[in-house]
C-alpha cells in the first residue's frame, strides 16, 4: 500500500486521549463524586485505549512531584482543565494514586566507573521521550508534550528548543540522517517530520492509516523505517521521493515498537503487544516473526551487536533477552532489580549491552557483558524517572531521556 496523504487526529480527540493516557484510564472514585467527574469517566472509557493499554500509566502511581508534572503536561497540550480544578484534581491524584509496587533499585557493583550529568529541558513538563546523540557531539530529545525538539550542547550547557509545525504533534522517536537533518515521528500528529537544524525548517510527511508513528531508523540504503504500534503497521519512507509504504505484520495487534537494522540490512522490530520479534526483508518487504518462548514476554526496545545477535528488553517480565535470528534460539537473563523492574531503553556500546530499568526506584543504568554474562548497575541521580529510550554518542557514551523529571542525561563511561 502506498500512502501520500493522511488526516491528523483532531485536537479534541487528541486531548481526550492525552487525559486518558496521563490519568491511566482509571478514575472510579473521582467519577462517583460529581456530574463533571461522570463526564470525565465517560470520556476516559471511550478514549483510554487510543495510545496505551488500560494500566499503562496509573499502575504504579506517582509521587506528589510526579503528579504535578503530569498535570503540567496536560496544560502544555491545552487539555480542557479549568484553572480552578487543577489544584483539586492534582491533590486527588496524589492521594488516590501514590507510588506502589515499584521495586527498589538493585545496584550491582563492578569494576567499571561512570559519571552522569543532566540538563533540564527549558519548558517544564516537556516530557523528553527519546534522546539522540548526533555526530557533532550535540544531544537531542523529543519534547513530546511541548511539541518541540530540543538540542543540548554538552560543552556549554546551552539548550535550544525548535518548535514544530503541526500543533500537538507529539514528537516521539528521533534519528539523524547523513546530512545532519533530524527526523522524528509525530506520534499524535499522524506524521513523520524532518528538521533542518541550520534553518529550523520542518518538513512533514503524513503517514495515512499509520496514525501513531512511533520509532524510526535508517537502513543502509538511506530508506527510513518506522513503526506504528496501535495501527499495527511498519512503515517505509523514501526520503528522496516522500513515498510511504505501509506493511502489516502477520500477527494482529502485535504493536510494533522498537526497531534496529542488522549488518545485512534486515530491519528487526520488537512487537510489544505479543511475545515476538519481527524481521523485515527490505527488498521483498516480507515479514518473518520469531516467537519468544514465554507467552508473557513483551519485548519493548531492541539493539543489535556486531555478530547480529538481537538483544531486547522484556518490559513485562523484567528480563534481558537475546535472539539468534539464524537459529531462533532465545537466551534470557533476569534483570538485577527483578520482575517488576521494567527494562526499557537499550543500546549496544562496543558489543556490551546497556539499558535502563524504568520502574526501579530510582531508575538504573545497567551494563551486561555478553562475554562474561555479568551485570553491573548504577542508580540514576535525581531518580531518572522515566527512561524510555537511550542513545550512544560517537565516542561511546550513553544518553538517556528522563521524561517525568524533564531532563536529558549523559552517562560518561570510563575508557
Amino acid at each position: 500500500m502506498t500512502v501520500r496523504s493522511g488526516v491528523a487526529m483532531t485536537k479534541t480527540s487528541f486531548l481526550y486521549s492525552l487525559i486518558a493516557i496521563l490519568l491511566g484510564c482509571t478514575l472510579p472514585a473521582w467519577a462517583q463524586k460529581s456530574p463533571s467527574a461522570d463526564k470525565a469517566k465517560q470520556m476516559v472509557e471511550a478514549q483510554c485505549n487510543t495510545c496505551h493499554p488500560l494500566t499503562a500509566r496509573v499502575g504504579s502511581g506517582y509521587d506528589a512531584k510526579g503528579w504535578r508534572t503530569v498535570m503540567r503536561m496536560m496544560v502544555n497540550h491545552g487539555a480542557p482543565v479549568p484553572k480552578d480544578q487543577i489544584g483539586p484534581m492534582t491533590q486527588y491524584l496524589i492521594k488516590t494514586y501514590p507510588v506502589k509496587g515499584r521495586p527498589d533499585a538493585a545496584v550491582v557493583k563492578g569494576p567499571l566507573k561512570v559519571s552522569m550529568k543532566s540538563w533540564a529541558a527549558p519548558t517544564p513538563g516537556s516530557r523528553p521521550h527519546d534522546p539522540l546523540a548526533a555526530r557533532d557531539g550535540s544531544l537531542w530529545y523529543t519534547g513530546q508534550m511541548a511539541n518541540v525538539l530540543g538540542r543540548v550542547d554538552p560543552k556549554t550547557g546551552k539548550v535550544k528548543e525548535y518548535p514544530l509545525k503541526t500543533a500537538h504533534s507529539g514528537p516521539h522517536g528521533l534519528v539523524e540522517d547523513k546530512d545532519g537533518n533530524i527526523w522524528y515521528t509525530g506520534n499524535t500528529g499522524n506524521l513523520v517530520g524532518k528538521l533542518d537544524p541550520k534553518s529550523g525548517a520542518v518538513t512533514e510527511y503524513p503517514t495515512g492509516e499509520a496514525k501513531d508513528p512511533h520509532t524510526l531508523v535508517f537502513d543502509k540504503s538511506g530508506i527510513l523505517w518506522f513503526t506504528a504500534q496501535n495501527a499495527n503497521r511498519i512503515g517505509r519512507l523514501d526520503p528522496k521521493t516522500g513515498e510511504i509504504k505501509l506493511l502489516t505484520p502477520p500477527t494482529p495487534k502485535s504493536r510494533p515498537y522498537g526497531m534496529a537494522v542488522n549488518s545485512k540490512g534486515t530491519v528487526f522490530v520488537v512487537q510489544f503487544g505479543v511475545n515476538s520479534v519481527a524481521a523485515v526483508d527490505p527488498a521483498s518487504l516480507q515479514i518473518k516473526e520469531y516467537k519468544l518462548p514465554d507467552p508473557g514476554a513483551r519485548p519493548r526496545r531492541i539493539a543489535i551487536t556486531s555478530d547480529d545477535m538481537i538483544w531486547y528488553s522484556d518490559y513485562s517480565r523484567g528480563y534481558l533477552g537475546r535472539l539468534d535470528a539464524a537459529t531462533g534460539k532465545v537466551t534470557e537473563w533476569p534483570s538485577p532489580s527483578g520482575p517488576k523492574s521494567a527494562p526499557y531503553g537499550i543500546s549496544v556500546i562496543h558489543d556490551v549491552i546497556w539499558y535502563s530499568e524504568s520502574e526501579a526506584m530510582p531508575n538504573t543504568v545497567v551494563r551486561f557483558d555478553p562475554k562474561t554474562e555479568k551485570f553491573q548497575s548504577w542508580a540514576i541521580p535525581g531518580g531518572g524517572n522515566i527512561v524510555r529510550n537511550t542513545s550512544v554518542t560517537p565516542d561511546g557514551n550513553f544518553v538517556l531521556a528522563n521524561s517525568l523529571v524533564n531532563t536529558v542525561t549523559l552517562v560518561r563511561i570510563q575508557k
